[in-house]
C-alpha cells in the first residue's frame, strides 16, 4: 500500500534533505488538511514524523499530534526520537495506531523488546535506516544518521523476532529524499529472508516509475513524502499505480 508521509516541526510541514536540519524546506502549516486530503484519496494508512520531538523530546507536538490523529479515520504511525516507554504511550494514548522507533532499539534492544511485550507487536515499527556498502553489508546508521550502530540489518531483525516483530521500516540512507528511485534489490532480499515480516520501503520515490519497480519487490507499504509536497503525482495516482502490478 502506498504510505504518504508528513514531517512536522513546530506545526509546519517541512522536508529535511537527507535528515539535516539545516537543510529544511518549508510546505506550509496545514497538515490537518493534507493528511485529510491524502485519506480521502484513498490512503489507508499515514506515516507522521514529529521532528521537533525528536530533537527535543520535552517539546513533542503531542497536542498537534492529538488533532491530526482525531481528524482521520486511517491508520497513522508516528516516529520522532522516541526513546523511553513513556514516549511511546503518549502517543498511543494521544491516538497513533503504531509508534515507529528508531535507533532506541538498536542502542537499547532489551528495553524496546519490553515494549513490544506490553503494547503489542502490531503497535511498533521498527525503522531501521540503513548504509550498503560494497560487500553488500547493511550497517544500520543511527541518530540521525550521525553514526554507524556497528550492526547490520539483519542482526537487529533477528533481535526482534522472537518478541514477534511485524512492522519494518527501511530506509537506504543513501536515497532519501532524493527522488532517484528505490533499492529495490535491498527490498527483495529483505523480504525474501524474512517473509513474515512486513516491510515498508523509504526514500527515494519521485515518480510514478519508481513505485511501479517496487511492485515485485515484496515491500507491503510504500513511503512517500516529498513527491507528493511537490506534486510529482497524487496520491490516487500513487496507489492506482502500485494497485495495477
Amino acid at each position: 500500500m502506498i504510505i504518504p508521509a508528513l514531517d512536522l516541526i513546530d506545526g509546519t510541514v517541512v522536508r529535511l534533505h537527507q535528515g539535516d536540519y539545516g537543510q529544511q524546506r518549508d510546505y506550509g502549516s496545514d497538515p490537518l488538511p493534507r493528511l485529510q486530503d491524502y485519506e480521502r484519496q484513498g490512503a489507508q494508512v499515514l506515516h507522521l514524523v514529529d521532528l521537533t520531538g525528536a530533537k527535543d523530546p520535552a517539546k513533542r507536538q503531542i497536542p498537534l499530534l492529538k488533532t491530526l490523529l482525531n481528524g482521520v479515520e486511517a491508520i497513522v504511525q508516528v516516529g520522532g526520537g522516541i526513546r523511553t516507554r513513556e514516549d511511546v504511550k503518549a502517543l498511543l494514548d494521544a491516538g497513533a495506531s503504531r509508534v515507529v522507533v528508531g535507533s532506541t532499539a538498536v542502542k537499547q534492544p532489551e528495553e524496546v523488546q519490553a515494549w513490544f511485550r506490553e503494547f503489542g507487536a502490531e503497535a511498533i515499527v521498527l525503522a531501521l535506516d540503513v548504509r550498503i556498502d560494497a560487500n553488500n553489508r547493511k550497517e544500520v546508521a543511527i541518530s540521525g544518521w550521525q553514526e554507524a550502530a556497528g550492526v547490520t540489518l539483519e542482526q537487529v531483525i533477528e533481535q526482534f523476532q522472537p518478541v514477534g516483530l511485524k512492522h519494518v521500516l527501511c530506509t537506504d540512507i543513501s536515497r532519501d529524499g532524493t527522488l532517484s528511485g528505490s533499492n529495490v534489490a535491498l527490498y527483495q532480499e529483505v523480504t525474501a529472508r524474512y517473509p513474515d515480516i512486513a516491510f515498508q520501503s523509504s526514500g527515494g520515490i519521485g515518480a510514478l516509475d519508481d513505485i511501479a519497480a517496487l511492485r515485485g519487490s515484496g515491500v507491503q507499504g510504500v513511503i512517500v513524502g516529498r513527491a507528493l509536497l511537490e506534486d510529482k503525482f497524487t496520491v490516487s495516482e500513487a496507489i492506482a499505480c502500485w494497485q495495477n502490478g
